[in-house]
Parts: C-alpha cells; structure tokens; sequence
C-alpha cells in the first residue's frame, strides 16, 4: 500500500509526493513528467534542462525553461552547435536562465555532438537503456532511487561520446521525466 499521505493534493486528487502545491508543478506532474517523449530536439532540451538542473531544484527550472528556449534557440541542436564565444557571454548576463559557465559550456558541446547525429540516433541511444529498467512501482518517495544500472550505462555511454553533465542522477532524471521510466508512485493517479 503507498503512503496516501504523500499523495493526496488540496484537489483531491492524489498526486506523487514531491509535486506539493505549486501550480505550475502540479501541471507538469500531470501533463508531462513521465509521458514518453521522442524526437532528437526534445531529448536534447530535456538532456540540456536536466544538466542545468543539476545542483538546484527543478521548480527553478522549470519557471526559467521559456527563457532557456528563447536564449537557446528551441534547443535547436544545429543552432546551439553554432554558437561561439560572443553567445557565451550574452548566456553569461542573461538572468532568465541558471549562468553557470561549465553548463552553458556543457549545452553547446552537448550539441555539436548531437548535431553530429544521424536522425533518430540520440532518441534510439537515449532509449536503448528503458529495457533495463524492470522492477516494482515506487509506494512512496524513499522507494525512488536516485540512479539504476541502467542510468549508470547510459551514463558511461554518453561520456565515451563526449557528453558532459550527464551523470547517472541526470541520466535518471531524464529517464523520469520522459517516461523512459514510470516512477509514479503507487496510488498517483498517473500511475499505469
């Protein structure tokens, strides 16, 4: 049985633990988080969003994520491939986004590699890992683990191709929030 205590938000509706009250959490809990996404630009995106997550909460993330697409061309891998030093700099002042260098650094590298890609092969490399990940549903918020054997690989996989920031918490980060895995929790209402 999982803890409902966890679960059930203001609206009645019971909800994993860690979406609190927010509306704007409460709406990617309920429209996003764990629906299984594809497409080259959108794992990109996610896979920049998450490295700039790292370190910080994702609420922050996600209230900066129109601005991060502004700046960051819709997380266009060619485009953000292109971008040079004087980029760099405008990323660097911009408030909207997280200005950390080594992840703007991260995101550009991270793209070039992707931009290298033929069609479909970081969505079919991303989610070559998901057959690994079998196991019960979470019933409450100590059951989800932070990384799997199967983030660890995708992990070591995307390193050995010269991705930076995308450790195994990242890469199960990821593996979540585009329903690579379903870890909604026992008694969410999002739970298949």
């Amino acid at each position: 049985m999982a803890d409902t205590r966890d679960l059930i938000a203001a609206d009645g509706r019971a909800r994993c633990g860690w979406v609190g009250t927010d509306p704007e959490y409460v709406r990617y809990h309920d429209e996003e988080w764990g629906v299984p996404l594809h497409g080259d630009r959108a794992l990109f995106e996610k896979l920049s969003l998450e490295a700039f997550q790292a370190g910080l909460s994702w609420i922050t993330i996600l209230r900066k994520r129109p601005r991060f697409r502004e700046v960051f061309a819709g997380f266009d891998p060619a485009a953000v491939a292109a971008f040079g030093d004087a980029d760099v700099a405008r990323l660097m002042d911009d408030p909207g986004i997280v200005r950390n260098r080594a992840k703007i650094d991260a995101t550009i590298s991270n793209a070039r590699l992707v931009s290298t890609m033929a069609p479909g092969e970081l969505d079919g490399l991303l989610w070559s890992f998901t057959a690994a990940e079998d196991r019960d549903r979470p019933r409450g918020l100590a059951d989800v683990p932070a990384t799997t054997p199967a983030s660890t690989a995708a992990s070591k996989a995307l390193r050995q191709r010269g991705f930076r920031f995308v450790g195994p918490t990242t890469m199960y980060a990821l593996m979540q929030s585009t329903g690579m895995v379903d870890d909604h929790l026992a008694g969410c209402w999002r739970a298949g």
